[in-house]
């Protein structure tokens, strides 16, 4: 059928990603730095996204399209809730209580004496994080491509002390996803810093993309840092 649906012009699109957050049905979506239309049975022809979008790339046109799809939105929607949470009990958000370093035992100097760990929160996988926990509120933040933590021996010391981490695989999980999540916990806490820390290889740039795009479409500039580390454990 003919029906109103949203139009954007890939050229003025400068990937700002305000018109995705606009969208209430997920209708939209970046995909290599351009706002595209996911399926015209998502997209209601309403033109919500119109007003947030600086260019002006967004226009309302009619054409042959799909019926806009109530119960599809429905069932997208709640499959993206339910990634951002779940009822096990391993996901229930928790900060960590550390205990000072002149009331720790003290070890005698042996070689092989264990370190103390520098988590300072549960959980840390970006999948099962609620971007409301109080522990993200004006943090200092680590995300990390999860092969980090093995590659580098002193992960804990050098990156995690004193920060709040975020661990995730940007070549097997959804990183489009993990945009999302980092846009709506930078929007909602306001962090303090950022830490990526990532592998060499050219598939963990996707975490350095997710953060970056996440700190565009919400709107906020974080301080960013960035450490690249390779299989043997160098800082490059």
């Amino acid at each position: 059928m003919i029906r109103k649906i949203i139009e954007i012009d890939q050229g003025k699109c400068n990937g700002c990603g305000l018109c995705v957050n606009a969208c209430h049905e997920g209708a939209l979506q970046l995909v290599h730095g351009k706002a595209v239309l996911v399926s015209d049975a998502y997209c209601d022809g309403l033109g919500d996204c119109l007003p947030e979008c600086p260019t002006g790339a967004i226009q309302i046109i009619e054409r042959e399209a799909a019926d806009y799809n109530e119960e599809l939105v429905k069932a997208k929607l709640a499959r993206k809730k339910e990634k951002s949470g779940c009822s096990c009990p391993g996901t229930m958000a928790t900060m960590i209580e550390k205990i000072p370093a002149d009331h720790k035992e003290q070890d005698s100097g042996d070689i092989g004496a264990e370190r103390p760990s520098e988590l300072r929160q549960w959980p840390v996988q970006l999948n099962l994080l609620n971007p409301q926990a109080s522990y993200l509120q004006n943090a200092d933040l680590l995300i990390a491509a999860d092969c980090t933590a093995y590659a580098y021996a002193s992960f804990h010391e050098k990156f995690m002390k004193d920060r709040i981490t975020l661990i995730g695989c940007p070549k097997l999980d959804d990183n489009d996803y993990y945009t999302e999540k980092i846009t709506e916990i930078i929007r909602i806490n306001h962090p303090q810093s950022v830490k990526v820390v990532r592998m060499d290889v050219p598939c963990c740039s996707g975490i350095v993309r997710a953060v970056k795009t996440a700190m565009v479409q919400a709107g906020i500039s974080v301080p960013y840092d960035e450490v690249i580390i390779d299989s043997q454990g160098n800082i490059l």
